[in-house]
């Protein structure tokens, strides 16, 4: 299992089908922007989440919970 860090993409944590749940749960808003196709394999979670305010610790812990 990959191990997700603030500098991991979006379309890499979105790899794993069970993680668009908790993406949804922090309610990243990424998941619905227009510009999702463009931006998916540059968006670093880490820059995500300050930029919307998100835990991202917590985030993290639960994206790599096993």
């Amino acid at each position: 299992m990959k191990k997700h860090t603030s500098k991991s993409k979006i379309s890499d944590i979105l790899e794993n089908p069970n993680n668009n749940a908790i993406l949804k749960k922090y309610h990243v808003p990424c998941l619905t922007c227009p510009y999702e196709p463009m931006e998916m394999t540059e968006l670093e979670i880490g820059k995500v989440a300050k930029v919307y305010g998100i835990d991202l610790k917590k985030l993290l812990e639960e994206l790599n919970k096993k």
